[in-house]
């Protein structure tokens, strides 16, 4: 029988047991005899290698010689020697292992969370034990065509990967009654040992006799490992891999046992696996972790600042071990002191240390594994303002061409220093922080200064491009125009432009804090109508008060009055605050006055009245629509022509006037039809969108269900088409408070949850009311699972079916 996991790593590889007796006595002699193991060295004849290997565990116990010459050298009376040459004899018979017999590491009785992966590993636990119970496994002999099952973990340093392998081993030992072996593979080393090393070590674990070692030789290693691997049923931990390489020889090839290897690297080459990849924990495990360390009372005393702990630990295992270790070892300190210790970004990694357990140390062994091209994209990766980049990105730090700057990122994330999302590349926060200290030490200021430029500039450059899909007389970029960006269509421009967004906002706001004015308005001018196509990103507000500013101070009114008209629609539109959007159009119709220009001034009076409308002033609101559509009628200017048309038939709907409106929107879609292209095609799907939401509301009035269901339906197919999650989840708002009204509850509960689906890029009020219309309306749906129609004295209680959609 083999010995299960032991209790600590030794140098040799092979982990040693809390009852590994030799080496714990001999060090418990050598000790009482006041000895160092150089001055037992000396007095035995004994290496001093050789006594460290022994009272580690990473050898089996020795001969009866070299005990006898470490009894001699120890000074040992008759019994203690005798004590010492029974603890080696011990060691030599059969089934010894420098494991241990239940032995499990420290560390793993404080085990948080990883729900999924630990599901997973007892899944193929049982897929490897053929679904017997400990029985019938004992009783069942290995046939040449049973495969070991092999799983890997993989992850960033610190994400908890032998931790939840040791815990595994725990959980799952009764389903291998053949025992347990776990081997540390000292990947990280800067001479890992060999595959036939580490095969030695868990031969003499197996209890394979020295003689046999002797006769097989190096050469017939593998076919014994392979042997006595297949003849048992098993559980072993191949811990901390380096790569492939060093992996591969050690998978048995035969057998019904189970293999669990852990490495920083995703171990891409390895067939026929089984993949883990490991992550940090969630705020809740974070929390729970962080309290089995630091006490229940204590914990409990600051929720918030615990909370704030973890969150500066990025939820990594390891470093909340580290902070709760730390508190654990100053119980002076509040939870609160630490908390706020480590919000200085710039002392955090120092902060993290307790004893020996040292964050950066981790971080530090797979950097220096880097190859140089990976070593300096990731230290130029942490000049990256957002989350995430994108390949196009790093390639314009790094200098790279595109395909070398994705082999280069790969190889960071197999490493295990980045995560990837699909073409997204991100760091873990404490990952980003190592990289920036890496950055200032090993990067000339003046080459990250240039490097960190010249993303910025790529990135205003490349936002002009794509947003200019969206602007009318622009379209694709030219032919001229070339770029690692896909930019050859305006759904990738969309995709680009949404996927970058805070880089390219933090590189507007470098631009507008270096003087360069002329690029901030470009920009923000080339983002005018694709805001429309995601309204409720946040950030519209500063993108158009910052160009504003920048107008102002290159002293032309017209981008003054065009810059500030912008910026008039993202108070209203985005943040709602409809006096402040007032305030903002009266001067922009200055400055547009000043600059002569009437359609500026249009644009003026259009958004008072959009304000005026929503503020519930409709005749103000009527009367600055009529003055904003003679403007753009007698400018020449068809699109804002078409968005008077679209306020007044919205206004007709507010004021009551819905059979009207019924009458004047299918207008308004004829004229649009009739203008044809001379409307950008991405303006045009916006506003046909618009006036079937309105349409469709003014049906609702009136109670004309199937129509008001049929023009919503239409517009959230058109919402869907474009793209436009922000319009389509209040459309789908209106749509399912009509299917509600007329009694098709099924399909509005459908509606409600396709809404609440939608994400972040949705109207966050609209996410609000489908989860209350999910958790509240429709518990009073009648038994057959339909509600009633309301009568017209319940017309009052359909005001959430107005769509309220400002044009």
């Amino acid at each position: 029988m083999l010995g299960q996991l032991g209790a600590s790593r030794t140098p040799g590889g092979m982990v040693a047991g809390e009852g590994t007796a030799f080496g714990a006595l001999l060090r418990e002699l050598r000790l009482e005899a006041s000895l160092t193991i150089e001055a037992l060295s000396a007095a035995s004849g004994v290496s001093v290698r050789g006594i460290g290997d022994l009272e580690r565990g990473r050898r089996a116990a020795p001969q009866r010689g070299t005990v006898a010459a470490l009894a001699a050298g120890l000074g040992l009376g008759e019994p203690e020697r005798e004590r010492l040459l029974a603890a080696a004899r011990a060691g030599r018979s059969r089934g010894y292992s420098p494991l241990g017999v239940r032995a499990f590491p420290r560390g793993i009785d404080d085990f948080v969370g990883r729900e999924r992966e630990l599901a997973r590993l007892t899944e193929l636990a049982a897929r490897a034990a053929g679904l017997r119970g400990p029985s019938e496994q004992a009783e069942h002999r290995t046939t040449a065509t049973e495969r070991p099952v092999v799983a890997t973990v993989s992850g960033p340093p610190g994400a908890g990967k032998t931790t939840l392998a040791l815990h595994a081993a725990r959980e799952l030992a009764d389903r291998f009654p053949d025992g347990q072996l776990m081997v540390d593979l000292r990947g990280m080393d800067e001479a890992p040992p060999e595959p036939s090393e580490l095969m030695l070590g868990v031969l003499k674990a197996l209890g394979v006799a020295d003689r046999d070692l002797a006769k097989a030789g190096p050469q017939g290693r593998p076919g014994l490992y392979r042997q006595m691997l297949a003849d048992r049923r098993y559980l072993l931990v191949l811990d901390n891999a380096r790569d492939e390489a060093q992996v591969r020889p050690l998978l048995p090839g035969a057998g019904a046992g189970m293999v669990v290897v852990t490495s920083r690297r995703m171990l891409t080459g390895l067939e026929s696996v089984h993949r883990l990849p490991l992550g940090e924990l969630s705020a809740e495990e974070a929390a729970a972790f962080l309290t089995a360390l630091v006490g229940t009372e204590r914990a409990a005393a600051d929720p918030a600042a615990l909370a704030e702990v973890a969150g500066h630990c990025g939820n990594l295992p390891l470093a909340l071990r580290v902070a709760g270790n730390w508190l654990a070892t100053r119980t002076g300190w509040s939870v609160r002191r630490l908390a706020d210790r480590l919000a200085l970004e710039e002392r955090r990694l120092d902060t993290l240390t307790a004893g020996d357990l040292h964050l950066a140390a981790a971080f530090n062994l797979s950097y220096r594994q880097l190859t140089p091209a990976a070593a300096r994209m990731f230290r130029l990766l942490s000049l990256v303002d957002g989350p995430d980049a994108g390949a196009a990105g790093a390639a314009r730090l790094t200098g790279q061409s595109l395909f070398d700057a994705e082999d280069t990122l790969e190889e960071l994330v197999e490493t295990g220093l980045l995560g990837a999302d699909r073409d997204r590349y991100r760091f873990h926060d404490l990952l980003r922080l190592y990289a920036r200290g890496c950055l200032r030490a090993e990067e000339p200021a003046g080459a990250a200064e240039a490097a960190r430029s010249e993303l910025h500039r790529w990135l205003l450059e490349t936002t002009v491009m794509a947003g200019r899909w969206y602007e009318p007389d622009h379209g694709a970029p030219p032919a001229t125009w070339r770029s690692d960006v896909d930019l050859s269509t305006a759904d990738r421009a969309r995709q680009w432009l949404q996927a970058e967004g805070v880089n390219w906002l933090a590189a507007l706001r470098a631009a507008a804090a270096a003087g360069d004015h002329a690029t901030v308005v470009e920009v923000a001018e080339a983002l005018h109508w694709f805001s429309d196509q995601w309204i409720f990103w946040g950030h519209w507000p500063e993108v158009f008060a910052t160009a504003a500013r920048s107008a102002q101070a290159l002293g032309d009114p017209l981008l003054e009055a065009t810059q500030v008209n912008y910026h008039a629609w993202a108070l209203l539109v985005c943040e709602g605050r409809h006096h402040d959007s007032l305030d903002r159009s009266a001067q922009a119709l200055a400055a547009a006055r000043r600059a002569g220009d009437l359609s500026q001034q249009g644009w003026s009076h259009k958004y008072a009245a959009w304000a005026f409308r929503l503020l519930g002033d409709p005749a103000e609101a009527a009367r600055h629509n009529s003055e904003a559509a003679a403007l753009f009628e007698t400018a020449g200017d068809l699109h804002g022509a078409l968005q008077s048309m679209v306020e007044h038939d919205q206004l007709l709907v507010d004021g009551g006037r819905h059979e009207e409106a019924v009458t004047a929107v299918p207008k308004t879609l004829s004229f649009l039809d009739q203008v044809g292209d001379r409307i950008e095609p991405h303006v045009a799907e916006f506003t046909r969108t618009n006036l079937r939401t309105v349409l469709g509301g003014a049906h609702a009035y009136l109670q004309n269900w199937d129509a008001a269901v049929e023009h919503l339906s239409i517009a959230v197919e058109l919402c869907r088409a474009s793209g436009n999650t922000a319009m389509e989840s209040r459309v789908l708002i209106h749509l399912g408070n009509s299917l509600l009204a007329a009694g098709h509850a099924a399909e509005a509960r459908d509606v409600f949850s396709r809404c609440r689906a939608l994400g972040a890029a949705a109207d966050p009020n609209s996410l609000t009311e489908a989860r209350k219309r999910l958790a509240d309306a429709l518990d009073a749906l009648t038994p057959d699972g339909a509600t009633p129609l309301p009568t017209s004295g319940q017309a009052t209680t359909l005001r959430d079916v107005r769509p309220g959609w400002p044009p």
